[in-house]
């Protein structure tokens, strides 16, 4: 494509990522909505970063290809044959079946020629009520008419408090919901504790109150989990300790062990979805077919993931002189933690890679977004997040940044609208 005439885009949606330069964002209007939330201003020191002052767009085949791949996904791994080989190397607690399917599924992707690209799967992905507040504060975009968003603002809240009564009703039938906490260490010093708030407050318009708690703070006392005097029902957990192995967590994980608590989503949910060997499995021909995946859904997975594999002294040499075309993650990392560029690595750093339990993913370059910055026209990196629920995707949103994996650092960057532009 030839970046100096955006007419030769392949469609709409790339034409007005590349060449509308249009500020959608009404910042007044989305602080003053956070703020009618019970957001107390302090905590929205992070806004500027948090947030894009520009929206995004995909085509309606991207679209349509973005929940075929999904819907892929789910399908694989619910088979007996995928699920039996990836809880055999699951930690114990990760191999407790759950009766719950786990909010806020997210799917992230990059953009490329060949269509949209599973870059990676989370299973407590970040965002969504944010994103959700800040798709209701966007001015019209003068080169967009049309365009939708995959589900209107009024609806989003709604359809998250009926995920957490869906995950209360699969696990606990009729009885009544009457306390969520949302989990994770040290709260309130999160870049996310913002999102926090937001959520507690839709979930307590809706009836249900919620709190905002360390794990530390928590007790089993009575086969009941409890926060001081409140017994706590259900848990929307944050934790980046996906199998909660740390002493910190350790009422949790004797509460969740002893289905004291509804623990979404849960190290089951992690191991089945999240674990970033299973995207070597997910883009492998041989294993999908062991598996008795669906020759379609074969297809559609491995021309949406790239292919991913396991790094071991047996393949250590071929993968360091593929370096270049290959990124390097973590199995159970996440939020970009020890990722590494195969062009950015050093000898050092490789040793450091050999010696963990890494995956070596074939790089697929973000695309980019033009945006205005300080009145400077200019591109950044653009990714798509799909938060999912029983295979549904509820909301998309891009994440916008420079540097070697997604951030929000960058001047200009942060979440941004999606929208479905013809």
């Amino acid at each position: 494509m030839n970046r100096d005439n955006p007419c030769d885009c392949s469609s709409a949606a790339e034409l007005l990522n590349r060449a509308c330069f249009c500020k959608t964002l009404n910042r007044d209007q989305l602080l003053a909505s956070l703020q009618a939330q019970a957001l107390p201003a302090e905590v929205l020191r992070h806004e500027a970063q948090l947030f894009s002052q520009t929206a995004t767009f995909i085509s309606p085949a991207q679209w349509q290809q973005l929940q075929t791949l999904v819907q892929a996904v789910m399908r694989v791994t619910a088979l007996p044959a995928y699920q039996q080989q990836v809880l055999n190397n699951a930690p114990a607690i990760a191999q407790r079946p759950s009766l719950t399917a786990g909010v806020f599924m997210g799917f992230d992707f990059h953009m490329s020629d060949a269509g949209p690209q599973i870059i990676e799967i989370n299973t407590n992905a970040g965002g969504a009520f944010l994103n959700a507040a800040l798709l209701s504060a966007q001015t019209a975009c003068c080169n967009a008419a049309g365009a939708l968003p995959v589900l209107l603002p009024p609806q989003l809240d709604a359809e998250f408090v009926a995920m957490f009564l869906q995950e209360w009703q699969l696990a606990r039938g009729e009885q009544p919901l009457r306390c969520i906490a949302i989990v994770d260490e040290n709260p309130s010093a999160q870049f996310l504790y913002p999102e926090f708030l937001l959520a507690q407050s839709v979930l307590e318009r809706a009836g249900i109150k919620t709190l905002v708690v360390d794990p530390r703070e928590l007790q089993l006392l009575n086969k009941q989990l409890c926060y001081q005097d409140q017994v706590i029902d259900l848990v929307y957990n944050r934790l980046t300790d996906f199998s909660l192995a740390h002493l910190s967590n350790h009422s949790l994980r004797a509460a969740y062990e002893h289905n004291a608590v509804v623990l979404t989503p849960s190290p089951h949910h992690h191991a089945l979805y999240a674990d970033k060997r299973n995207l070597a499995l997910l883009s492998d021909k041989t294993k999908l077919n062991e598996f008795g995946a669906d020759p379609e859904d074969i297809k559609t997975l491995l021309a949406g993931i790239p292919r991913t594999q396991l790094v071991s002294a047996d393949n250590a040499e071929n993968l360091w002189q593929q370096r270049k075309q290959l990124f390097f993650k973590p199995a159970s990392g996440y939020g970009s933690k020890a990722a590494y560029r195969g062009d950015k690595i050093t000898k050092r750093v490789w040793e450091e890679v050999l010696q963990g339990d890494y995956v070596a993913q074939l790089q697929v370059p973000p695309s980019e977004r033009g945006i205005l910055v300080d009145e400077e026209k200019t591109a950044l990196k653009m990714d798509i997040r799909a938060y999912v629920y029983e295979g549904k995707i509820q909301l998309l949103a891009a994440r916008l940044y420079q540097g070697q994996t997604t951030n929000f650092r960058t001047q200009g960057g942060g979440f941004a609208p999606v929208f479905v532009a013809g």
